[in-house]
């Protein structure tokens, strides 16, 4: 992505919107692993652990919804990555035997919207 003022605005939004999404899982009482974790199929923005099972979490941020819904930019393209991210991740750090799923939290004009079991890979 080239540094223009449209992209670094887009980054920062983002950037805000996962840290909005952390202070959400704290307290809801997840256990955040790791953010952005990133390997060679792609990056998880949030990986957490709550009731024994591990969840990836992609973060959708807007300040509006003119395009329509944030997690409507979780297409199959970005869930077959994720799925992949996930499979490394749990690999690595022998996770096989316990229970994932993939959430994703929308942040749209500072609320959030936690979309639990978003997506099965």
């Amino acid at each position: 992505m080239q540094d223009t003022p449209k992209n670094f605005y887009k980054k920062l939004l983002g950037r805000v919107g996962e840290n909005k999404a952390v202070n959400h899982l704290k307290k809801e009482g997840y256990k955040i692993l790791k953010t952005n974790y990133k390997t060679r199929f792609g990056e998880a923005d949030i990986i957490a652990e709550k009731d024994e099972t591990i969840v990836f979490i992609e973060v959708k941020t807007r300040k509006d919804s003119a395009f329509g819904a944030p997690s409507e930019a979780v297409n199959r393209t970005k869930q077959e990555k994720y799925k992949k991210v996930a499979e490394e991740f749990l690999l690595k750090n022998r996770f096989l035997e316990r229970n994932s799923r993939f959430d994703v939290i929308e942040v749209e004009n500072g609320e959030i919207n936690h979309i639990i079991d978003a997506f099965w890979c």
